[in-house]
């Protein structure tokens, strides 16, 4: 993800988090980490950008600060290929573990990480505002001690 990126992925973020979208300032403030904590990655389909992912890594840990496929690149295996990316960037920066928080109720997306190996570990009340609660899930990467 680059600067120029940052106006087609808000506009992707409205769509799909009308409630609490990342503000353009927020992706200007995580791209100023890349590389030295951060990772961003888009993926063009050919007719522009059609999802994105981001994570902030210090080993021993990573969390995936953000992953989204636009609405009309959804169902096509975007969301499961970028995720992929991701832990794999962490694993390449020396992580251990991967963490998220997911919309209690995003089925889909708890899903998409549930296959991924991801486990629940509780949950964060109100974390998207009141009564949206956030469920914590995290992944060991191979090598990581129980």
């Amino acid at each position: 993800m680059r600067w120029w990126d940052i106006e087609t992925v808000v506009g992707i973020e409205a769509a799909l988090f009308p409630d609490d979208p990342w503000t353009p300032e927020q992706f200007w403030g995580e791209l100023a980490h890349v590389p030295d904590t951060r990772w961003y990655v888009v993926h063009d389909d050919g007719s522009g950008i059609a999802a994105y992912a981001g994570v902030f890594a210090i080993p021993p840990d990573a969390d995936l600060q953000t992953i989204a496929v636009a609405p009309r690149a959804q169902g096509r295996g975007l969301g499961r290929e970028l995720l992929a990316a991701a832990v794999a960037e962490a694993r390449r920066r020396g992580c251990r573990q991967v963490m998220l928080e997911v919309a209690h109720d995003n089925e889909t997306a708890i899903a998409l990480y549930t296959r991924a190996g991801f486990e629940s570990l509780g949950r964060r009340r109100d974390y998207y505002g009141p009564g949206r609660d956030a469920l914590i899930m995290r992944l060991r990467l191979a090598g990581e001690a129980s």
